[in-house]
C-alpha cells in the first residue's frame, strides 16, 4: 500500500512526559516533508495549545477537540459544535455535583469555576497556562469541547443523563466531553474527503484512549511503546516509545522514510 498522510496524536506520541518534541520526531517529520507527504496533527487539545508545535514544525493541518475541528492548509473545513441546550443542561449537573467545567471554543477557553484544584493540577500535568475564569463563556461563543473535571469514580451520573454527548477520560481528575457520535476519526474524515483521499491510504499514530477509533479508521493505524494497553489492539502493530524514537521507527518499518 502507498500511503499519502499521516495523521499524529500530540501528547505521548509526538511530544514526551516532559512535553518535548524528541529529536528522532523532528527528524521523522522533516524526512516527511521532503518526500511531499501532509502531516497532519489529531489531538484532544484546542489549537491555541498547540500553536507553539505547528509553528516549531511549520505544520498547518489539524483534527483538534477530538475531532470536532478541523483545519487544512490553514482553512476551517469542519466544526461541530456542542448544542447550546446541551452545555446549558451540562453544567446544571455539574454545579450540582460541585465539578466545574472548562468551555473550550476555537479561539479560546473558560472555566466556570476560579482556580480549582483538578484545573490546576490538569492544565500542569499539559504544561500550558491555566483558563481564564468567566462564568458563562458556553453563552458567548460556539463550543467544541469542554473539560469536565471529577474523578473516574464519580463519572457515572453522566453518561445517563446525556445522549448527544459523550465522555472520553484523558487525566485522573479530568474527562473530555464531545459530540456523540465525535471522535478524532469523525474529524480526519472530513479532511480525508476534502483532500480526496482514501482512509486506506492513511496513518495514525497514538497513544490514548481517544486515539481507538484513529487508528482502527486509518490503513495503518499504529500505536505508540507507552500507548495505554486498551488501546494497543487497534493497532495494526506497536512501534516503539516515544523517547525511543517511536515515531520514527515506525515510518521506516512501513517505508514512508
Amino acid at each position: 500500500m502507498e500511503y499519502k498522510i499521516v495523521f499524529i496524536d500530540i501528547d505521548g506520541t509526538l511530544v514526551n512526559k516532559e512535553k518535548k518534541i524528541p529529536e528522532d520526531a523532528k527528524l521523522a517529520i522533516k524526512q516527511l516533508k521532503e518526500k511531499n507527504i501532509p502531516i497532519v496533527l489529531a489531538t484532544g487539545r484546542a489549537p491555541y495549545f498547540f500553536t507553539h508545535i505547528l509553528e516549531e514544525l511549520n505544520l498547518h493541518s489539524y483534527v483538534c477537540f477530538n475531532g470536532s475541528y478541523v483545519v487544512c492548509d490553514g482553512t476551517e473545513i469542519y466544526a461541530k459544535p456542542i448544542p447550546t441546550g446541551t452545555l446549558e443542561k451540562l453544567e446544571k449537573v455539574a454545579l450540582d455535583h460541585k465539578h466545574p467545567i472548562v468551555f473550550q471554543g476555537s479561539k479560546e477557553c473558560c472555566a466556570n469555576h476560579e482556580d480549582h484544584a483538578h484545573i490546576i493540577e490538569s492544565f500542569q500535568s499539559l504544561k500550558i497556562q491555566k483558563p481564564i475564569y468567566r462564568k458563562e463563556y458556553w453563552k458567548e461563543a460556539d463550543i467544541f469541547q469542554c473539560l469536565l473535571f471529577c474523578e473516574e469514580k464519580e463519572e457515572s451520573i453522566y453518561p445517563q443523563n446525556f445522549s448527544d454527548i459523550r465522555f472520553v477520560r484523558w487525566h485522573p481528575v479530568s474527562t473530555d466531553v464531545i459530540p456523540n457520535g465525535g471522535s478524532k476519526a469523525k474529524g480526519m474524515a472530513a479532511l480525508l474527503k476534502h483532500l480526496q483521499i482514501d482512509a486506506s491510504e492513511a496513518v495514525a499514530f497514538g497513544d490514548g484512549l481517544n486515539d481507538k477509533e484513529m487508528l482502527s479508521y486509518v490503513g495503518m493505524g499504529i500505536a505508540m511503546g507507552n500507548a495505554e494497553d486498551e488501546v494497543k489492539p487497534y493497532a495494526k502493530f506497536t512501534t516503539k516509545h516515544v523517547d525511543d524514537g517511536g515515531l520514527k521507527w515506525g515510518l521506516e518499518q512501513i517505508g514512508l522514510i
